[in-house]
């Protein structure tokens, strides 16, 4: 079994590996092509790089990069992104691109020097390698940053790529990527269909299991950036999602002198090391969960401090949002959790786990709309032919509100 699984694995990569290298020649568009600024790109790079970008999402990441930084592109291809982080991290910083495609390696290469005498360098500060995302050729924690743009899909083994990931990454370090998921397992019909996984389709998994494959690796505050709707293919609604997270410096498990509020909107919630919270009430936590706490999805949401801070319903810190009271209508609306929590509950009888969609009624989809929860979910429509259903008034008993 494990050597038809690495066949198959192997089938699969040399499969996606022809199409990508046919693409540099006949400019196929592949994936789902992403909206570059090509007049702002065009300014240092070259029009061929620019003909064969592909992506599902535009590289947030790279707009946090620091000067002086490491960053890496895992699936460079052309050399886009790398070119861009270049022109962020500056002549001091460095860049390493990843393929295996060795077409998109050498299309990558030759340009290369165009864009660091465009950027004014002295030289490309940007290495071009060939490899696999399970099997990179970076050594241990040596990244500031990882960006992907819809490439860690086509991986049959996401587990290996998730755990490559966080051994190239200094402590601190953090990711941006984008990619392709699905609300629902792919069937077999559809893995082990070799031209869908070109299009980004057979080898996407679950919200659920894309986060949780990447804690199994050890990162944390994994979390949904961005997300849109993509496809949907029998039943199966694909996102393209863009999420970030991170390699925390090491911490213990030491009681420490902090303690921690959680402010809303959620009533309750379960953080990415297990520790509960209700919300006004404050705890004492250790040293490894404050620097959890402290990172960017956290920290907007808790407040810290050397004493016990609680808060009443009339604290304006205190942020609550209820359903209005009005009749709701079931319209197919789903709502998936995109973390950084494991576990939220709302102020209207739902528990949502992360990557597990729960259907919801309008007033829940309103709610969840607003700006206080937006950033914590993804909704998804399965209804295909849209509802034509009348008000009610939904109690517990009925799931909703």
């Amino acid at each position: 079994m494990a050597n038809e699984t690495k066949e198959q694995n192997h089938s699969i990569t040399q499969t996606v590996n022809q199409r990508y290298a046919k693409a540099v020649t006949n400019g196929e568009q592949l994936c789902c092509p992403t909206g570059y600024n090509h007049e702002d790109l065009g300014q240092f790079i070259p029009e061929p790089v620019l003909k064969v970008s592909y992506g599902c999402g535009t590289p947030v990441g790279l707009s946090t990069v620091q000067p002086g930084e490491v960053v890496l592109d895992i699936g460079s291809g052309g050399g886009i992104d790398c070119f861009e982080a270049s022109r962020k991290v500056g002549p001091q910083g460095r860049v390493i691109g990843i393929d295996m495609t060795d077409e998109m390696l050498a299309l990558a290469r030759l340009h290369a020097p165009t864009v660091a005498k465009n950027l004014g360098y002295p030289e490309p500060n940007v290495d071009f390698r060939k490899g696999f995302a399970d099997a990179m050729p970076v050594e241990d924690d040596q990244v500031d940053l990882i960006v992907s743009n819809c490439v860690i899909n086509l991986a049959p083994d996401k587990g290996k790529v998730f755990q490559e990931m966080y051994r190239v990454l200094r402590p601190g370090g953090r990711f941006t990527i984008s990619d392709i998921v699905a609300d629902q397992p792919i069937p077999n019909y559809l893995i082990y269909d070799k031209a869908k996984w070109g299009d980004c389709l057979s080898g996407a998994l679950t919200i659920k299991d894309y986060w949780g494959g990447l804690r199994d690796a050890g990162f944390k505050g994994v979390h949904q950036v961005n997300q849109i709707p993509w496809r949907v293919i029998d039943g199966i609604q694909f996102l393209s999602v863009t999420l970030t997270g991170y390699k925390l410096a090491s911490a213990s498990a030491t009681p420490s002198s902090t303690f921690a509020t959680f402010t809303g909107p959620f009533s309750q919630v379960v953080d990415e090391l297990g520790t509960t919270y209700a919300r006004g009430n404050p705890q004492q936590i250790d040293e490894r969960t404050a620097a959890l706490l402290a990172l960017a999805p956290y920290q907007d949401r808790f407040i810290l401090a050397g004493r016990p801070v609680a808060l009443t319903a009339q604290d304006p810190r205190m942020l609550v949002v209820y359903p209005e009271e009005a009749p709701c209508v079931w319209e197919g609306q789903f709502a998936v959790l995109t973390g950084p929590f494991l576990s939220v509950c709302d102020d209207d009888h739902h528990t949502y786990q992360c990557g597990e969609p729960i259907e919801i009624c309008s007033k829940t989809y309103k709610v969840l709309q607003t700006d206080s929860y937006q950033p914590y979910f993804a909704a998804i429509n399965r209804s295909r032919d849209g509802v034509h259903a009348e008000p009610v008034i939904s109690g517990t008993s009925a799931g909703c509100c």
